[in-house]
């Protein structure tokens, strides 16, 4: 579980990392910032809401990326980012739609 986990989020990182890099362009140590946010939000996405989402899988996702979406664009706005919830989402959909259309593809992650 852990393994499959540790998969999933350095496939995170490296596609939400760079879009919230230039989001925070004109803050220090913006790369240490940008990879705080998906840092912070995976391991529920991935461990919690699973156990606790009553529901299916799509809603769970659906339930898990809204999750995403709005604690890592207040992480972003606590970080003084313009349009964070832009950014948030603009973030998530891209690791969201890559993991899915890679899970497809390939069954990773």
């Amino acid at each position: 579980m852990i393994a499959a986990w540790l998969g999933a989020f350095a496939f995170t990182q490296v596609i939400e990392a760079p879009i919230y890099a230039r989001a925070l362009r004109h803050r220090p140590r913006r790369w240490l910032w940008a990879l705080g946010a998906s840092a912070l939000t995976h391991p529920v996405v991935f461990f919690v809401v699973p156990r606790v989402w009553p529901g299916g899988y799509w809603s769970g996702v659906a339930v898990a990326e809204a999750f995403a979406v709005a604690a890592e664009a207040a992480y972003l706005s606590a970080l003084g980012v313009p349009l964070s919830l832009a950014w948030s989402l603009a973030a998530n959909a891209a690791s969201a739609g890559l993991g899915l259309a890679s899970r497809a593809a390939f069954g990773w992650p």
